[in-house]
Formats: structure tokens, C-alpha cells, sequence
């Protein structure tokens, strides 16, 4: 379901996994459709169609593991067709009821990019609010671009709140940051940027509409200068 989310996955869809009381060895999966994949801020898709699908496990402990896929597209002609996710992590939450996740994600493209990485994730809760941060742990990038991306060089930093304003309808907020020269060779775009958003949803329906403060687009093609709208439906069941 990252295709509807403003964050990344971990601090999105994991937190929704991970958070809360889980019991031992279940399975789910879900299935999503979107007008547009947005991952913080920047179209994945070219402003197209997204379909996108995973599957999740959570263990005793606050143990999760999942795997989840979608279509990509930068620029025509390209070598990226696909993002094939997998992540793990632990997820509980303190005495006062703050909660807390931490893990492991790793994204993975068509050979042909060369543009795999890794990062590590960590968020906490409280009530309806959160923030993340993910940093970049490893990447193949420099294999393709002849740049270096250590440890550490790049992050983003994400805040979130969510509220049910009406049975089964919730509203929530976004705000993000990202930093380091890796969004530049990724993605196009500046060093630098901040994205942020608002959405509905309501069972499985979801409409968001998002942007950021970023002057220059990047490649014509992605218009990641402006705002976007982005609808779509997504499911969850059980194995």
C-alpha cells in the first residue's frame, strides 16, 4: 500500500503493521490501485497508474517481516519497470503508551538500474501523532553513477497525524524532509526539499493531495514542482 502513502514505507505501512498488540504467526496481505505512486513528495510512476501488492508477517515480540511490489517509471524508455520491497523490524510500545518501531528496509529495482539500497528506520507514536526518520544504510548507486553515498549521507525526516473526523473517515497530515545528495542522482531533484500533504480516507478509499517547496522539477516529465492528486483503493486480508 506505499502507493498511497506520504511517507516511506517505514514509517507508514510498517507502523501500521507493527504498532499494537500483534498475535504470533499471522499472514496478510493486501493489494492497492492508484492514479499515482508518490514517494516523499515525487511521483514514482511519471504521474501514471500504480498497481502495487505485499505480504506481511507479524511474529510474538513485536517481530514483522513483508514484501511488498510496485510498477515504476522515471522517464520513457528507462531501465526501472519495478520496486520489489523487503523489510523487518520490531514494534511495541512504553509504559506511558508511546509507541515505538524500528527495522530494516531494503528497495530493489530492475538489474539494469543498478540503484538498489537500504535503509534503517525508526518512529515513535503517541495517540495520533508520529515521526520517523529513515537514513540510508547501503546502496548500489555508485555502481551506476560513480558517486559514493555512505552511511549516514542522506535522510528524511517525517512527522504524521491522523484523525477519525467521522465514523470510518479519517483525515491526516504529513510533513516531511528529506536530505542528502542521493534524491538528487535518484530522483532528479535537489539535495534539499521538503514535501508535505493532506488525505481522506475511508475504507480502502483514499484521496490525497500533495506537494513540496522544490523550485526545480527535475526531469519535464515528473512536474514534481507541483501539486499533485492522487485517489485510489487499496485492500488488506488475511492468509
Amino acid at each position: 500500500m506505499k502507493a498511497m502513502k506520504y511517507a516511506p514505507l517505514a514509517t507508514a505501512v510498517i507502523m501500521s503493521i507493527g504498532m499494537g498488540t500483534s498475535h504470533a504467526g499471522e499472514w496478510s496481505a493486501n493489494a492497492a490501485v492508484s492514479n499515482n505512486y508518490i514517494w516523499r513528495g515525487l511521483t514514482q510512476t511519471e504521474n501514471g497508474t500504480a498497481v502495487s501488492g505485499g505480504i506481511d508477517y507479524s511474529g510474538e515480540g513485536g517481530f514483522y517481516a513483508g514484501t511488498w511490489v510496485s510498477n515504476v517509471s522515471y522517464a520513457p524508455g528507462d531501465v526501472f519497470s519495478y520496486e520489489h520491497d523487503l523489510y523487518l523490524g520490531v514494534a511495541g510500545e512504553f509504559a506511558n503508551g508511546i509507541g515505538w518501531d524500528v527495522g530494516y528496509l531494503y528497495y530493489n529495482y530492475d538489474k539494469e538500474a543498478e540503484f538498489d539500497f537500504g535503509e534503517i528506520y525508526g518512529s515513535l507514536a503517541i495517540g495520533d501523532f508520529s515521526v520517523g526518520l529513515n537514513i540510508l544504510a547501503n546502496t548500489e548507486a555508485d555502481e551506476g553513477t560513480g558517486q559514493d553515498f555512505g552511511f549516514g549521507q542522506t535522510y528524511y525526516f517525517s512527522a504524521d497525524y491522523a484523525t477519525e473526523i467521522k465514523e470510518g473517515v479519517e483525515l491526516g497530515f504529513h510533513l516531511g524532509y528529506h536530505d542528502g545528495d542521493f534524491s538528487e542522482a535518484f530522483n532528479g531533484v535537489p539535495d534539499s526539499y521538503i514535501d508535505y500533504g493532506i488525505s481522506l480516507s475511508k475504507d480502502g478509499f483514499s484521496f490525497m493531495i500533495t506537494g513540496t517547496d522544490l523550485d526545480d522539477p527535475g526531469p519535464d516529465n515528473l512536474d514534481n514542482d507541483e501539486i499533485k492528486f492522487v485517489v485510489g483503493y487499496a485492500v488488506d486480508f488475511a492468509l
